[in-house]
C-alpha cells in the first residue's frame, strides 16, 4: 500500500468548524482532509499520515483524547503533530490532553490567522 503524506487532517463533528478550518487552510495552499468523528479521524490518520492534526475533544464514537492516545501510542502515527481543539480551555482538559500525548492546544473560537500561523509553524518544524 502506498503511503500518502498530506499536510493537515481536521477531526471535528461540527460542520461549521470543519468548513472554516478547511477553507482557510486550503486558501493558503495546504493539502487538507476532514473527518466527522473519532473513529473516522483515527482511520484517516493511519491511512493518510498527515503532518498536523486538529482534533476536537467531544465527538461521537471516540473522544479526541482516545484518538490522540491511539495515534501517539502507534509507532506508525506517533510523529503526527496533534493540536487539541477545545471550547473549554479548562485545566482538566489540558491535563487529559497532555496525558494522551497532545502536542498543542488551541481554544475555540480561534482566529483564521492563528490557525494558519500555527500550521505553518508546525509544518516547518518537521
Amino acid at each position: 500500500m502506498v503511503k500518502i503524506l498530506m499536510d493537515v487532517l481536521i477531526v471535528d463533528d461540527e460542520p461549521f468548524i470543519q468548513r472554516a478550518l478547511q477553507f482557510v487552510l486550503k486558501k493558503q495552499g495546504f493539502d487538507v482532509e476532514v473527518a466527522s468523528d473519532g473513529e473516522e479521524g483515527l482511520r484517516k490518520a493511519r491511512e493518510l499520515k498527515p503532518k498536523v492534526m486538529y482534533l476536537d475533544i467531544n465527538m461521537p464514537k471516540m473522544t479526541g483524547f482516545e484518538v490522540c492516545s491511539a495515534i501517539k501510542g502507534d509507532e506508525a502515527t506517533r510523529d503526527i503533530h496533534v493540536v487539541i481543539l477545545t471550547g473549554k480551555g479548562q485545566d482538566l482538559d489540558r491535563e487529559k490532553g497532555v496525558a494522551a500525548g497532545a502536542d498543542e492546544f488551541m481554544n475555540k473560537p480561534f482566529s483564521p490567522k492563528e490557525v494558519v500561523a500555527k500550521t505553518r509553524e508546525l509544518l516547518n518544524a518537521k
